[in-house]
């Protein structure tokens, strides 16, 4: 279980990426507040691999409604992580778990 940021810290249509662990180990991870509600994905894309975000923290589509992979413009739903625009659509962003604990946001993957 590792501690990753407040809970208020993250506000409606925000995320934070979180880098956890070092080298082989290292897993990427985003946090996500969507219509009151934190969701966590993995932070690699499902058709290529890659990490959403060239920019730190930087996930959502300018249309501020999706989240979007910026290696190939693929959109996905903040909710659930499907995909519905782009050549993994259909296909979703890996969830991960997280749970508050003292006004803490935790990975407990």
């Amino acid at each position: 279980m590792t501690r990753l940021w407040r809970e208020d810290e993250i506000e409606e249509g925000d995320a934070r990426g979180f880098r956890l662990g070092e080298g082989a180990r290292e897993t990427r991870i985003f946090v996500v507040r969507w219509e009151g509600v934190l969701k966590a994905y993995l932070n690699v894309c499902p058709h290529v691999g890659t990490p959403l975000d060239w920019i730190p923290d930087k996930f959502f589509h300018p249309d501020d409604r999706h989240l979007i992979c910026a290696t190939h413009g693929a959109l996905f739903l903040p909710e659930n992580g499907l995909c519905v625009v782009g050549p993994c659509e259909g296909e979703s962003l890996q969830a991960a778990e997280i749970a508050i604990e003292e006004g803490w946001i935790v990975y407990r993957g």
